[in-house]
């Protein structure tokens, strides 16, 4: 039997070990012990930033600051989501009542079914692109460098994939292996929450949509039958209600995620900027071929991630505005005025659509897209003539 529940295993794993799920136990101690540990390698990073702040190397200096700045917003998202978790409590309250009434029902069930497995094969899509896209970031870059180390002659450079500077030397055998599988685990760790971060935003568009579909299958049904005034009336009040669930439930993911979406905005468009300038540099030596590879998936990365946001955003608005075109293909015209009116009512109040914004300023919609990609191909031509 499938799970009953929109959220995947994995997914709800994930945010076990983070602390988040409801009724977790001890959830503020793995909760602590976790951002604990980014604020301390976070520490070394910019140490080694500082440290290496040299304008002569503008395409290393570029690659650190990406790569750090993207621990910094994984952090400030645990930050985020930890003050907000009451919110997603009540979020997952609320998909949990919403599953119990569709299993009484073999449509509904259906229909959210569905949905469940679209989430779930999107989650388990991003956990495999964003184990690969780690691997390949701390192990990969490691094989590339050995690479050009016996290409050199034996010249052994021996740097960890994750710059960090540390009071000690890490550059000996065994430490050097130790802190290069502690990285490796580290940047999987990270990599994994990051896209559980993505999965879950998709994963509660997705169920919200779901309600949708219900709600639109039950107006056809109200259009193809013909009813009594007291059976309409009962119809119609259950579908107010379970609209008025669906904006509830929509504002509160608008909550949970408006303030990540716009620390997540821009971000992406900063090391938008930082990541294609580098791809100019090294196009401009014709030199370093592994390195444009490298650089170039990282951008990709940076503007998938941005993507599936925005994707998320223009999902929700285009559901919801559906639920106005279901009102208006019922024949309501047909109906008593008394009852027309109602109908009137509900469509003038779905003209409002739901959405997902970048901290209550900028919609998440496939045009919000545009925009960052225009904006940070601006920024790039900026900085290449300054340059």
């Amino acid at each position: 039997m499938k799970r009953a529940n929109t959220i995947s295993f994995l997914v709800e794993i994930g945010l076990r070990f983070i602390g988040l799920w409801p009724d977790s136990p001890y959830a503020t101690f793995y909760w602590l012990s976790f951002v604990t540990t980014l604020a301390i390698v976070q520490y070394y990073q910019y140490v080694y930033v500082f440290t290496h702040f040299e304008l002569n190397n503008i395409p290393l200096l570029m690659e650190c600051l990406s790569l750090t700045l993207a621990y910094t917003l994984f952090f400030l998202k645990l930050v985020i989501l930890w003050r907000n978790r009451r919110i997603f409590h009540y979020i997952v309250k609320t998909m949990d009542e919403d599953w119990k009434e569709c299993i009484i029902n073999d449509l509904y069930a259906s229909t959210m079914m569905n949905m469940a497995d679209m989430s779930r094969r999107f989650s388990n899509a991003v956990f495999v692109l964003n184990a690969s896209g780690a691997f390949f970031l701390s192990i990969g870059d490691h094989l590339f460098q050995l690479m050009n180390d016996a290409n050199q002659f034996g010249n052994s450079s021996r740097e960890l994939p994750i710059k960090m500077e540390f009071p000690f030397d890490v550059s000996k055998t065994p430490t050097f292996e130790c802190f290069l599988i502690g990285q490796f685990l580290y940047d999987l760790v990270v990599a994994l929450l990051v896209g559980l971060f993505n999965s879950l935003l998709v994963t509660l568009i997705f169920h919200v949509s779901g309600q949708i579909d219900i709600m639109r299958q039950d107006l056809v049904e109200i259009a193809n039958s013909k009813c009594d005034r007291n059976t309409f009336l009962n119809v119609i009040k259950h579908l107010i209600c379970k609209h008025q669930k669906i904006i509830s439930l929509s504002e509160s993911i608008e909550s949970l995620y408006t303030h990540l979406s716009l620390l997540q905005l821009l971000w992406n468009t900063i090391v938008m900027c930082c990541t294609g300038f580098v791809i100019i540099l090294i196009i401009g030596t014709g030199q370093d071929t592994l390195g444009l590879i490298k650089t170039v998936s990282y951008y990709l990365a940076i503007i998938l991630e941005a993507f599936v946001f925005c994707f998320a955003g223009e999902f929700l608005s285009a559901k919801s505005k559906s639920i106005g075109d279901a009102l208006y293909a019922a024949v309501w015209y047909n109906m008593p005025p008394s009852d027309s009116r109602i109908i009137l009512f509900m469509i003038v109040r779905c003209q409002k659509r739901l959405t997902i914004t970048a901290g209550r300023v900028i919609d998440l919609t496939f045009e919000g897209f545009t925009s960052i990609m225009k904006a940070s191909v601006s920024y790039i031509s900026v900085i290449n003539a300054m340059y």
